[in-house]
């Protein structure tokens, strides 16, 4: 048996003084206790399992990746390994010199006459459409599987591709 200071009304006995001691047996008071914290703990666990499923329903890393999906925008080559596709959501990376570049080796597009815009020497940008595979957390593109170029006016007319004339020209 243990000692456990507490009120009179839960069978304690007063030893004359404003301190209450009751005597109960090991786990008495205990076991209310512990019986509060189940409820906590099995939403605590139900909580880890939902993260841990959660986690694992995409590929590793957590990344927002779907299968391969066209878009198409400003394909853009301003320098040496710095190499992006502008679209109507936003900027995709393929390439950034010195840091992250896509693995596995696909075709540059085809670009004729009067479809690429150089601005720095041969770098520059042309009109394209992609099929990729994309972080939409990084915005990085992960697998390029086929690419083709068009016409300048098809980006030049879309109205979703004209805020990024500022990072293409020079």
């Amino acid at each position: 048996m243990s000692a456990r200071r507490s009120s009179p009304r839960c069978g304690g006995q007063s030893d004359g003084s404003d301190r209450r001691v009751d005597y109960q047996t090991d786990g008495g008071l205990m076991n209310k206790d512990v019986t509060k914290l189940i409820p906590l703990v099995v939403c605590y666990l139900l909580l880890a399992a939902a993260v841990v499923v959660c986690g694992q329903s995409g590929p590793a890393g957590g990344a927002a990746v779907k299968q391969f999906e066209t878009r198409c925008g400003w394909f853009s080559n301003p320098t040496p390994a710095n190499i992006s596709l502008y679209d109507r959501y936003g900027e995709w990376i393929i390439g950034a010199q010195g840091g992250y570049q896509v693995e596995g080796d696909w075709d540059w597009p085809s670009f004729k006459d009067g479809q690429w815009v150089e601005t720095n020497v041969h770098y520059g940008y042309g009109c394209a459409c992609m099929q990729l595979r994309v972080n939409r957390r990084t915005s990085e593109v992960l697998e390029i599987k086929s690419v083709r170029a068009r016409l300048l006016a098809a980006c030049r007319r879309d109205p979703s591709l004209k805020k990024w004339k500022r990072y293409l020209e020079p």
